[in-house]
């Protein structure tokens, strides 16, 4: 949940209010900067995502769950920006610092988008990506909170390390068909959510087995 202020803050933004607007930026701009410097090592391509992550959240505004706290779902943009970002540059998105859930979101946003062939809009693919880590950091926090840790290891070695069912199962001591179980119950637990959510199947084409 946001807190109080940052819901006051969407709530002023929503009603065309430009000072809650700036209030906004000087609260998160550093946060979002030191993120992006930390990602890229280039402070002007940096300042550029941080631009592009207000933009995309003002453009998603009016579909903005007050439920959602609002750091996350900042992070979430800028993280998108940046993978896409550095997509565009030729250069594989590297993974830092973030929490094994960070990086499977961030990792299945990446795998989504590469491998769907359709034309999105930037508010489009904005909600997508947020509905798809969503359903990420719930599916997690659903095995975390069971003591499941296994699942988010054999997750995190095969979308963020790339590991093969045959590595992941040698380096864990469980066996291929175990590995394969948890991919196969992940994707479709992570098709069913989607669904849930109103999106079509075509948008996560890698999804539609589940």
């Amino acid at each position: 949940m946001p807190t109080e202020s940052d819901l006051l803050l969407i709530r002023e933004i929503r009603q065309g209010d430009q000072r809650a607007w700036q209030q906004l930026v000087d609260r998160y701009q550093g946060r979002l900067l030191a993120f992006a410097i930390r990602r890229l090592r280039d402070r002007s391509a940096s300042e550029d995502i941080v631009q592009e992550t207000f933009i995309g959240f003002h453009n998603s505004l009016p579909n903005y769950d007050e439920k959602r706290e609002l750091q996350t779902y900042l992070f979430t943009i800028a993280a998108y920006k940046i993978t896409d970002y550095q997509r565009r540059m030729g250069r594989r998105p590297a993974l830092m610092g973030e929490s094994a859930e960070e990086r499977l979101a961030e990792e299945a946003d990446e795998q989504q988008r590469a491998a769907s062939s359709m034309a999105r809009s930037r508010e489009r693919r904005g909600l997508e990506t947020n509905a798809l880590a969503r359903s990420l950091r719930q599916m997690i926090d659903g095995w975390r909170d069971k003591g499941e840790y296994q699942r988010i290891q054999v997750l995190e070695l095969l979308f963020v390390k790339g590991w093969g069912n045959k590595e992941v199962a040698s380096f864990l001591a469980i066996s291929e068909q175990q590995v394969a179980n948890f991919r196969f119950a992940a994707m479709k637990k992570l098709g069913e959510q989607m669904r849930a959510a109103g999106l079509p199947v075509d948008v996560f084409p890698e999804l539609r087995d589940g």
